[in-house]
């Protein structure tokens, strides 16, 4: 019927309307709500118009995978008040879309001699304080050069990335490594829980001495389960949303990860805080550090 309404506006300067309503068969009052209606229908779409702008600037921002909920959050944040079903319908009409994260496959393989560790989390992948209970684990990256190997630890509480490490090899020391680098940051507590699979590379006996060493208690799960049992799985963020699939050389992706870890990640990329709401992993541990300078 707008159609219709549509060409009996086009034409009225040519025909009356009183004529094109009979010869369309359309009731002249029905024409006439139509056309005053009409100013609040192109009001209703320079505001989607300008919405979708904003959505469009938040997905590129978001390396083009936010969806629905975290370009949601993301309005709010910055004061836009707007109807999550609306955010939906405009991104569905003009095709933005999120990533999906696909499940990934294990790096890690169990040491056939070494003794495992008890595990002290039994599945319980949360923490009630930054610094308490971390999550180590590695994956490969592939490059024109032969792989890359990316070994993290990764705050519960927060879901920082707080200690990483690569090279061109997955021996213990790339874990080790990693975890000195959180250490380094100063900001896990003594009996911080230190969690792996029974991997090889955390059983044996460099990455033990140097949990002792930092006065941590390490902790094992399954092999290969303790990322893709964790509330979200850091490397499945990863090789969805950073955009490449193979790099050049090793030297480009240790570049792009580093940036997406610290500047994207870490500081920029949104989650849902059980309590909190839609923050970063920054903000997640800055909150914390608020709570307890108001409680001291």
């Amino acid at each position: 019927m707008n159609d219709v309404y549509a060409f009996i506006e086009a034409e009225k300067t040519t025909h009356t309307v009183a004529l094109l309503c009979r010869l369309l068969k359309v009731a002249r009052s029905s024409f006439y709500a139509w056309r005053s209606g009409e100013q609040a229908r192109q009001a209703r779409q320079a505001a989607d118009d300008a919405l979708a702008h904003e959505i469009t600037v938040l997905h590129i921002a978001s390396r083009h995978t936010y969806g629905v909920p975290r370009i949601h959050a993301d309005l709010r944040r910055l004061g836009r008040r707007v109807n999550r079903k609306r955010v939906e319908r405009v991104m569905r009409e003009r095709g933005i879309t999120g990533v999906t994260r696909r499940r990934r496959r294990s790096l890690t393989r169990p040491a056939k001699r070494a003794v495992p560790a008890v595990d002290l989390l039994g599945r319980d992948f949360t923490a009630p304080e930054p610094g308490t209970r971390l999550v180590g684990d590695i994956t490969f990256i592939a490059t024109d050069e032969g792989w890359l190997y990316l070994a993290t630890w990764l705050d519960l509480a927060t879901r920082e990335i707080v200690g990483y490490s690569m090279a061109g090899h997955h021996r213990a020391s790339l874990v080790v490594d990693a975890l000195a680098m959180a250490a380094g940051r100063g900001r896990l507590q003594p009996g911080c829980i230190a969690h792996s699979d029974r991997g090889s590379e955390y059983t044996s006996e460099e990455p033990r001495g140097e949990i002792r060493r930092l006065g941590l208690r390490q902790s094992m799960g399954r092999t290969g389960s303790c990322s893709d049992n964790a509330a979200e799985s850091f490397f499945a963020v990863l090789k969805e949303e950073i955009g490449t699939r193979r790099w050049p050389d090793r030297a480009t992706a240790r570049t792009e990860i580093f940036a997406f870890i610290e500047t994207f990640y870490n500081r920029r990329r949104l989650r849902k805080h059980p309590h909190w709401g839609y923050l970063t992993p920054l903000e997640i541990r800055q909150r914390h550090d608020q709570r307890h300078a108001l409680a001291a």
